[in-house]
């Protein structure tokens, strides 16, 4: 089993490119919104509740499909809501089922995040699309970011297509 590990800050293309790879590995894409959004409908964001079960069913979901051998791609955002802790018991849960954590990391530039931010396609799921509050979560973001996983590879979105950047992660997977 292997864990695509795709993270990177908000509008930073995790979905889009996610979605790109899923369509040319074949890997089911498990992108942070489908629990973010589930939990979110009835527990308030950030709330001790909230926080709980979005990890447990992160967690749960990835490891059932380590025991099952099903590869997949995982979009991740580091945010203050997020124990510090989390990516490493998470590449410790994968490793200790004998699959393997594959991280990329997304960055992008602050122009271009905030040009991305408002973009409509972003309010197909709960996300943030105000550069005003963006402005505000930077710095934590930033503390968040410094815990991530060494990335096996880094993209800088403001500087590569979507298409491009799954590229480079199918050659980096095959490779």
């Amino acid at each position: 089993m292997r864990l695509i590990f795709l993270h990177g800050p908000p509008a930073s293309g995790k979905l889009t490119i996610g979605r790109i790879l899923a369509e040319r590995t074949g890997m089911p894409l498990f992108h942070n919104h489908l629990v973010v959004d589930a939990v979110g409908a009835v527990f308030p964001f950030g709330s001790a509740e909230f926080v709980r079960l979005r990890e447990q069913f992160w967690m749960e979901t990835i490891a059932a499909a380590a025991r099952a051998g099903r590869s997949l791609i995982f979009t991740f955002a580091p945010e203050a809501t997020v124990a510090a802790d989390f990516p490493l018991r998470l590449s410790d849960l994968v490793t200790g089922l004998g699959g393997e954590l594959v991280a990329v990391a997304l960055r992008v530039d602050e122009a271009d995040q905030e040009r991305r931010i408002d973009s409509p396609v972003r309010g197909e799921f709960g996300k943030l699309r105000s550069v005003a509050l963006l402005r505000e979560l930077r710095p934590s973001m930033r503390r968040c970011e410094a815990m991530m996983p060494e990335p096996r590879l880094v993209i800088d979105t403001s500087s590569v297509t979507p298409d491009e950047a799954a590229d480079l992660i199918v050659r980096l997977i095959a490779g």
